[in-house]
């Protein structure tokens, strides 16, 4: 079999030219004639060579005719491949009366990419064919049947792809609609546009869109048609008639997928949306149509659509809204995260604009975790039983630890205290001391143990956790212990290590209800009891150490974080993790130069 493509005249010429050249080799002592014919009119059918295959006929001009149309009726305006595998399957003793046997594979294509169809798409039938000596040699007399059952001169067969019968919705953990399929208008201007125009009926639906913004998308395009915005049907309707009234102004009317609260957004649905269109294309029919020229549909093969079946997420759009909120005035790149630790279930996902323009952060953005990185540290510490939550530690202002100067915030001085009070003012010094001590892998076998590091295939949802490498040398421990050096830290990342010790165990994520994610590994369970002394130093973070603003939020256990960054350690990340009964979260603040923004970020949120 030889893939169909379509060709170009100049290809077709020279597969013309290759036939011919295998009809003037033929050998007196190969096979009959009309054998020999046969194969070589199935052989140009394959390698879509519609004007070589008609020179075997008796009518070249109608057989060509009716395999182009074949192959472009059944390639379905591009989007679909319709792959021929025509072959010999018996010939008359004379070899005259040719048996075809034939077979046609369609493949779907979205942007180049094969779309997940499950069982291939065929269509198999057999034909028969009479060869006749001419004084050209042998040829196939011409009957369009012979290329597929139901073709004839006044009619034309297609491949024509159905619509799931159901149009999925997508819903979110309380049942509520998160996401449907609604109508956009593409506003499309080309250079006959007056942009001023253009921009007084759309500034008053999208501000930021300008005549100066629309002018530039302009002369970038070069004389191309740009597509100004995308609008919701309520944004469009009341300045459609104007707008297309305008001089190089097109609407173009089209269906997505769009959240159904407007000012709801999240990295998350884009997964979503994936899966959605996923399921449209499990649940597609197709079926192959003989059209006649009266307009009569007669289906030769096919397979019937089926209802594509809704989805439900485990987001709660409520708290979704709540992070938006929270993190809608800072100026910095910012993220939360929120988890459920009974479940696993991603709550919500939300970054702000500044955020966007990046791309999706709070899923695959990697950080130095910096102090939030201490609750791994103390754990690995607790864990080794270098240390008790009770065992007094020295928690100097600054100190040379293995050559690395670690001073800690303002460089205060807490003399020599117990961990858990080192853990909840956040002492570098302490963690740093902490560090040493430990084998090379010590923070990485930890860290997996609260999902940081451990990569998940979850349905709807691309992540990053981050990276935890070994430290070999007692400088990289240091360095490690702090949440700084090598190590790195998503907010996804971060929230999942808040939830592991909400629970004290690691649980897949899950964002489709019932679907949770497959992990790259299996780290060994989270030590129960060492969680437990966690939880309780991070509740002494938020009553008497560095999150006491957020001590009015009844319950809360957190972790402060501050990371630097750049050449010469000249930025700061600010972190927030926290644990509230049944929920988990990580906020996140790039460049936030300390933990406040992170902070206010939380209380916005949890208030």
């Amino acid at each position: 079999m030889i893939g169909f493509v379509r060709t170009s005249k100049k290809t077709v010429s020279a597969l013309v030219a290759a036939v011919a050249l295998v009809l003037a080799g033929c050998s007196d002592d190969g096979p009959p004639e009309p054998q020999t014919t046969a194969q070589q009119f199935v052989d140009a059918v394959n390698s879509g060579a519609a004007d070589a295959a008609a020179a075997l006929t008796t009518d070249p001009a109608a057989a060509s005719a009716a395999l182009t149309g074949l192959y472009d009726g059944l390639s379905a305006g591009g989007t679909v491949t319709a792959t021929p595998d025509f072959a010999v399957a018996s010939t008359s003793e004379e070899g005259a009366e040719v048996t075809l046997d034939a077979t046609w594979r369609f493949s779907t294509t979205t942007d180049g990419t094969e779309e997940p169809d499950g069982e291939p798409k065929q269509w198999q039938y057999d034909t028969q064919a009479t060869a006749t000596e001419t004084d050209q040699g042998w040829k196939i007399d011409w009957d369009p049947a012979v290329l597929a059952p139901g073709l004839a001169a006044d009619t034309t067969i297609r491949y024509t792809p159905t619509d799931a019968l159901v149009t999925p919705k997508v819903f979110d953990r309380a049942g509520g609609e998160l996401m449907s399929q609604q109508v956009v208008t593409l506003v499309n201007v080309d250079a006959a546009a007056d942009p001023a125009a253009v921009a007084s009926y759309i500034g008053r639906v999208v501000p930021t869109i300008t005549a100066e913004s629309i002018a530039s998308d302009l002369a970038a395009a070069q004389g191309k048609t740009v597509t100004v915005v995308p609008l919701r049907q309520s944004d469009v309707d009341p300045i459609a008639a104007p707008l297309a009234a305008l001089p190089g102004v097109t609407l173009a009317p089209q269906t997505r997928l769009l959240t159904t609260d407007r000012t709801l957004a999240s990295p998350a649905l884009a997964g979503v949306s994936d899966l959605w269109q996923q399921q449209l294309v499990e649940n597609r029919g197709w079926a192959i149509q003989a059209v006649k020229a009266d307009g009569t549909v007669e289906q030769l093969a096919g397979i019937d659509a089926t209802a594509a079946p809704d989805i439900a997420t485990t987001l709660d759009t409520g708290l979704q809204l709540k992070a938006e909120n929270a993190l809608a005035s800072l100026p910095q790149q910012s993220a939360i995260v929120a988890v459920q630790p009974s479940t696993g279930n991603v709550l919500a996902v939300a970054q702000n604009a500044a955020a966007d323009a990046e791309g999706p952060i709070a899923l695959t953005g990697l950080y130095p975790p910096g102090s939030t990185f201490k609750t791994v540290t103390t754990s690995a510490a607790l864990e080794a039983g270098t240390a008790t939550p009770d065992t007094i530690l020295p928690c100097p202002g600054t100190e040379n630890i293995e050559g690395r100067q670690i001073p800690n915030d303002d460089n205060f001085d807490l003399g020599a205290v117990p961990l858990h009070t080192a853990f909840a003012r956040s002492c570098n010094t302490t963690m740093g001391r902490l560090g040493v001590g430990l084998p090379a892998d010590g923070l990485q076998q930890t860290a997996l143990q609260y999902g940081l590091g451990v990569d998940y295939v979850t349905p709807g949802l691309t992540t990053v956790t981050g990276s935890v490498p070994l430290a070999d040398t007692p400088a990289q421990r240091v360095e490690s212990a702090i949440g700084q050096g090598q190590v790195t830290a998503s907010p996804f990342g971060m929230a999942l290590v808040a939830s592991s010790i909400a629970r004290g165990a690691l649980t897949a994520p899950t964002l489709v209800s019932g679907q949770p994610g497959t992990a790259d590994t299996t780290p060994p369970p989270v030590d129960a009891q060492v969680a437990e002394q966690i939880r309780t130093m991070m509740r002494e973070t938020v009553t008497g150490g560095t999150a006491t603003q957020l001590q009015d939020i009844p319950g809360l256990l957190g972790k402060t974080g501050t990371a630097e960054f750049g050449p010469n350690n000249e930025g700061a990340h600010g972190w927030f993790v926290g644990i509230q009964g049944d929920l988990a979260f990580a906020v996140f603040v790039a460049g936030g130069q300390s933990s406040a923004p992170a902070l206010e970020a939380a209380g916005r949120f949890l208030r």
